[in-house]
Parts: C-alpha cells; sequence; structure tokens
C-alpha cells in the first residue's frame, strides 16, 4: 500500500508568507519561493503576490481530506521604526476570538500560539527586533468556516491559523480531539460544572430542546477523550445522550464508537433482554435486524422497552470508570425524533 503523503499546516503557509513579505521589503524584489525550516521537513512553497508586500500560498495538505486544501494562506509585514513586539492582525477569512477558553484571549486574531512563534522566528529573521505588524488572510476563509466548530467555539469571522509542528499527517484523530477538548475547556472556563456530550447534530438538537439550561458538546466518536477531558477539567457530572446506535456500544465497553473498532450492537442489545428474560423469538429477531432504531417499535410491542434504561445504567457504569470515579455520568437513550427511550440518573 502507497504510505500516505503528509502536507503542511495553515500555521506553516502563513510563516512562509510573511518570511517571503519581510524578504520582498529587505530587497525590493518578491521571492518565487522560500524556504521555511520545520523540526522534521523543510517547506519550500511556491510564493505569488496578491498586492504589494502581501504574499501567497496555496496549502497541500496532502493526502489529509483538511477543509483548507488548496486554499489560498496570505500574509502581509509592516514593520515600524522602533523595536517592540509583533502584533498579529486577522485578515480576510481569518477569524478573531471573541469567547474566553480558548489558547487566546477574545479579541485576538486566531493564531495559535505555535504558528506565531513561527511566524515570529520567520519576520526576526529578516527584521531582528523591531517591531512589527503581521496580517494573515485565508481567501475564502470565511465562508469555509461555516463548515467547522469555529462558530461553536466563538471564533468569529473566519478560520483559525493551526498546527503545531507545521506538519499535517493524514487521517490524523488528534485535531478533532483537541476541538472538542477545547470546547469543553471554554464552557468549563465560563464556569460550567456540567456539561452534555452528544455524538453530532441531530443529538445536540434533542438535547437542547430536553435540557436547555445544560451547555452541550458534540463530541463525535471520542467518548473516552471526551471524559478523559471532563476529568482533567474537573467537571462534575456529564449526560450522555444519543440513539442506540452508538449508546449501546458504550454500554459494551466502548470508548471509540466509529464502526472501524468494532460493533457489538446486537450482540450487547440481546444479552441485556436475554437477562429480561425476553424470548428466543426476539432475541433471534434482534441479532437478525440491520439497524437498531428499528427495533424500538419491536421491544416496544414485545414489553421490553426497559432494556433501554439498563443499557444507560451499563453505559453510565463504564463511563464513570473511564473517569476513575470522578465525574458522575448520566445518559439519556433518544429516538429519531428526539425523544427519550430510556435513562439513567448517576446518583
Amino acid at each position: 500500500m502507497t504510505p500516505l503523503r503528509n502536507g503542511f499546516t495553515t500555521g506553516s503557509c502563513a510563516a512562509a508568507c510573511a518570511l517571503a513579505s519581510c524578504l520582498w521589503r529587505q530587497t525590493g524584489e518578491m521571492p518565487d519561493r522560500v524556504t521555511l525550516v520545520l523540526p522534521d521537513a523543510r517547506y519550500v512553497p511556491a510564493v505569488h503576490a496578491l498586492s504589494p508586500y502581501r504574499c501567497a500560498v496555496f496549502k497541500d495538505a496532502g493526502d489529509d481530506p483538511d477543509i483548507t486544501d488548496g486554499c489560498e494562506v496570505w500574509a502581509e509585514v509592516v514593520p515600524c521604526d522602533t523595536d517592540g513586539p509583533i502584533r498579529f492582525h486577522a485578515g480576510e477569512g481569518v477569524g478573531t476570538v471573541t469567547r474566553p477558553g480558548l489558547k487566546l484571549p477574545p479579541g485576538e486574531a486566531a493564531i495559535n500560539p505555535v504558528p506565531r512563534e513561527m511566524i515570529e522566528k520567520a519576520v526576526r529573521s529578516v527584521f531582528g527586533s523591531c517591531a512589527t505588524d503581521v496580517t494573515v488572510g485565508i481567501t475564502g476563509g470565511a465562508e469555509l468556516a461555516r463548515r467547522t466548530f469555529n462558530p461553536r467555539l466563538g471564533i468569529e469571522g473566519g478560520l483559525s491559523i493551526l498546527g503545531t509542528t507545521g506538519i499535517v499527517h493524514p487521517m490524523s484523530e488528534s485535531a478533532m480531539i483537541e476541538t472538542v477538548r477545547l470546547e469543553m475547556q471554554m464552557h468549563r472556563a465560563g464556569g460550567a460544572g456540567s456539561l452534555g456530550l452528544v455524538f453530532g447534530s441531530q443529538g445536540e438538537q434533542a438535547l437542547r430542546h430536553l435540557r436547555p439550561d445544560l451547555p452541550c458538546v458534540q463530541m463525535s466518536n471520542f467518548v473516552g477523550a471526551a471524559l478523559d477531558t471532563a476529568e482533567s477539567l474537573g467537571i462534575s457530572r456529564v449526560l450522555l445522550a444519543g440513539q442506540p446506535g452508538k449508546l449501546v456500544k458504550v454500554a459494551s465497553g466502548c470508548m471509540q464508537t466509529h464502526s472501524q473498532y468494532g460493533d457489538g450492537r446486537r450482540e450487547t442489545l440481546t444479552a441485556h433482554l436475554a437477562l429480561m428474560g425476553a424470548p428466543l423469538s426476539l432475541l433471534n429477531q434482534v441479532m437478525e435486524a440491520v439497524t437498531l432504531d428499528g427495533l424500538i417499535p419491536v421491544i416496544a410491542e414485545a414489553g421490553y422497552s426497559s432494556v433501554w434504561s439498563r443499557l444507560c445504567e451499563a453505559a453510565s457504569r463504564y463511563a464513570r470508570a473511564r473517569t476513575h470515579e470522578r465525574v458522575r455520568v448520566d445518559t439519556l437513550m433518544l429516538d429519531n425524533a428526539g425523544s427519550v427511550l430510556g435513562g439513567f440518573h448517576d446518583p
């Protein structure tokens, strides 16, 4: 199998553009390429001009399905006559932080700390201790941001400039987990002691209707990582809410619910029904089912709807164990319409 190709982060792109802008001002000529030395690679992108001293590159994310792959990232550096700090500004397509709890305070351009360090190193290599203003933008970034978690995180007006090593490693789950962690951290910084954790937008919509008082975070399939974060942030109670297809996996002890990690939903449901004394005919019907949602009316008609609450209790027990008994975990099982099938309240 051909290895997946690494790419470069928006942070690397922004730093390369800042370096090109600095060299253009210093030499009077715009460089066609610049070389950025990263911890494990060299980044030598082709550079083009958008306007005087505003330099741009097209991001290459390698084989990672990054939303910003192919985007035009640009930067413009304006030096001052005196020594001083580097000030960062959000250009078109780069967001501004509006809520506390992230790595940057409200009002700052959404350029994360490591990209700032990369940009500062590039600028200082040309202008030394001179005070400078650095503006970073992403063409079309405002529109793309609507398809990301940025609006949920309180980052308005565009995308974030991200990166830790400057390299994009394809198919990495770390970025998604970090997004979940950041949103939970933001709610905690705002004073939340309890959080709702859901798998996606449908669960969030249902939980916001059922518990409008409870801050809600979409954790995707990363149940274990979300629970680990809840424990580390000192969150006292979480509410897991979702449909049987996901929560039944948690009831079996699964902390990563993506299908590539396994299934066992029918087996788990069958085991709980068997312990309740369900007839063999129902157990066979469950084992032959294509989806668990289709079993909801079947189980109700057979008189075993309390199995959903039983599964919720099992999910809470496994989830609480994941947090070393430090977080109380309530669970709600929901159907496709957002109605409650069952639940468990951790005493």
